[in-house]
């Protein structure tokens, strides 16, 4: 609830308390004829939303008698609505003075302390308030929230069963109460409440969200996401309710998810989690641009969370930018020196510069304090391997083994060192160990292949490639391969046949290049404003692969922006029709 609306809240209580303000009697003629002026002309601000006029005259009210309760009050509400909280408190002080028994003064006063992280404090003048007027449900209400912030839950529950049992038709106290029973895992509880509310309101949106996220807790799925559908149904604005809806259906639904976080972020882009889930989408769906700016403003938010800075260094890692990767790598371990993964990533992120020796030296680091941790072992091997440092590496393949039997990965890349190395009966050991651990290899199997036709045993390593092709049926290696240890075999027509699948896959990867490449470059050029170069090479990238969904999906909207919407609207559907997810290419 913001200051504003609370504040709105605490004047009501006064009107129920029956309480009045009053300036004092002992003015003079002129003051009593300009202070009642200066204080309507705050009043008239305040409500336009003017706090700069506001404070001006409240401040002019409160010189000219202060000893006027009412201007005292107004202008503590007005420094607070400025985050002027010290000030603001000053002033409550001096209306608590002035109305020692007064129940509202004692609440503003407790308003203020809790903006300033004055829990206790605030707590007692909360209590003062509700002790003054038992008998006002809104009273009890800000007791009991203070309370939950101190974590005195009990004393909280017993708060707001009290505003229940004053107001039991007050469909926001009876959420209040089931909040608080969420924080208790008591989620039954909470569930009555919140079912409550909507009984007595079924038009009040925040019960509707609170119950989504314990049917959500409960594993009520389709019950959850009805509710946060009525949430976002009565609240378009509600920036929480979009939020939860997309971390509720990134699971089952990822482009309702997308739809809802990209929603979310437009109403309240300040929401480290928020951006930090969001990023984590995109960056699963292949758009890392967008997801390193996600990432990038959850840094922003949160600069000491050592998970945001690791989040965009991956991401710009991907992005092939190793050195901004490397400083946010460093700054994720020196907020969290102890983290091995950190470290782990950093080692990735020296590899991805060629800097071997640095890559050892932090796999190394981390091993220091996680030396049971196959994947470490596994990675210092492949840094090794790449300082064609072979025996060294074959050691930290058979440890990352010897802790992890079933990393096939380890097993297909000592495989190939021990190829390297000129043992093939060593090579092809491990290679079927991956496959057994793996049956879907297709690159294990496309090695095992090679293996076996060094050792001369064609007959085996024909099986194994027509394997990998039938697992991976683009694998242009695996069928040049295989078409010259057919060709060996004797089988020509077989030979011929599969080095001109060989020759197509290949031609169609170098298209696929070419057009990705050319979209990327389109995309760049759009963003500069140059918006006929980008359609051109939009349609280059189609030229050089026409089944490119991505580039007739960024040729649709280039079109849209030059006004050509029945251009855009055919080229938009035939990137749908090519692929329901268009992929934006990587840079």
């Amino acid at each position: 609830m913001s200051a504003l609306s609370f504040s709105r809240l605490l004047i009501l209580l006064a009107t129920v308390c029956g309480t009045v303000f009053a300036t004092s009697a002992a003015q003079t003629k002129p003051a009593a004829t300009i202070a009642p002026t200066a204080y309507q002309i705050g009043l008239a601000a305040w409500e336009r939303g003017d706090m700069a006029a506001a404070r001006d005259a409240f401040e002019k009210a409160a010189q000219l008698n202060p000893r006027d309760a009412d201007a005292q009050n107004m202008l503590g509400q007005t420094l607070l609505q400025q985050g002027q909280v010290d000030d603001a408190i000053a002033h409550f002080y001096v209306l608590i003075k002035l109305r020692p028994t007064l129940a509202v003064a004692h609440a503003y006063l407790g308003q203020a302390l809790q903006a300033k992280g004055s829990l206790d404090d605030a707590v007692t003048e909360f209590r003062r308030a509700a002790q003054l007027a038992p008998k006002t449900p809104q009273a009890h209400e800000a007791l009991g929230r203070a309370l939950t912030l101190l974590q005195k839950n009990e004393e909280a529950a017993a708060e707001f069963k009290e505003a229940v049992r004053l107001a039991p038709e007050r469909p926001e106290f009876h959420d209040e109460l089931g909040l608080l029973w969420v924080q208790e895992v008591k989620f039954a509880d909470a569930e009555k409440e919140f079912r409550e509310a909507l009984r007595l309101d079924p038009n009040y949106e925040p019960a509707y969200l609170h119950l989504g996220l314990v049917l959500a807790s409960a594993g009520e799925t389709n019950p959850a996401q009805d509710a946060l559908d009525q949430a976002v149904k009565l609240d378009p604005n509600d920036a929480m309710a979009w939020y939860q809806r997309g971390i509720l259906e990134q699971a089952v639904n990822p482009n309702e998810a997308l739809r809802s976080y990209e929603r979310a972020v437009e109403l309240k882009p300040d929401l480290a989690p928020l951006q930090t889930h969001f990023g984590l989408l995109l960056q699963r769906r292949g758009d890392v641009e967008r997801a390193e700016a996600a990432f990038s403003k959850a840094v922003e938010l949160t600069p000491s969370d050592a998970e945001a800075h690791n989040n965009l260094a991956l991401a710009l890692l991907q992005r092939g930018q190793a050195d901004a990767a490397i400083k946010e790598f460093q700054q994720a371990i020196q907020l969290r020196p102890g983290d091995p993964g950190f470290l782990q990533n950093l080692g990735t992120a020296y590899l991805q510069k060629t800097d071997f020796d640095a890559a050892v030296s932090q796999f190394r680091a981390a091993l220091i304090l996680d030396p049971g941790h196959a994947s470490l072992h596994y990675d210092l091997a492949l840094a090794l391997k790449l300082k064609d440092d072979l025996p060294a590496a074959i050691a930290e393949w058979k440890e990352a083994i010897r802790l992890d039997p079933k990393l096939a990965d380890a097993h297909y890349s000592l495989g190939v060192t021990l190829w390297q190395t000129g043992d093939f009966p060593g090579a092809a050991e491990q290679m079927q160990q991956a496959i057994q651990i793996q049956p879907d290899y297709a690159e294990a199997y496309y090695m095992l292949g090679t293996v076996l036709k060094q050792m001369g045993r064609l007959p085996e390593a024909a099986e194994a490639l027509k394997t990998a092709t039938r697992l991976q049926p683009d694998f242009a290696g695996a069928h040049t391969t295989l078409a010259s240890i057919l060709r060996q075999l004797g089988n020509s027509a077989g030979a011929t046949a599969e080095s001109k699948l060989g020759a197509d896959i290949t031609r169609e990867k170098n298209n696929l290049q070419a057009a990705t490449f050319a979209t990327n470059s389109g995309r760049r050029l759009l963003n500069t404003g140059d918006l006929d170069g980008a359609i051109s090479q939009f349609r280059s990238a189609i030229d050089a692969m026409p089944t490119y969904s991505a580039a007739h999906y960024e040729l649709g909207l280039a079109l849209q922006q030059k006004g050509d919407d029945a251009g855009a609207k055919q080229e938009l559907q035939k990137a749908a029709d090519l692929s329901a997810h268009p992929t934006t290419p990587s840079h």
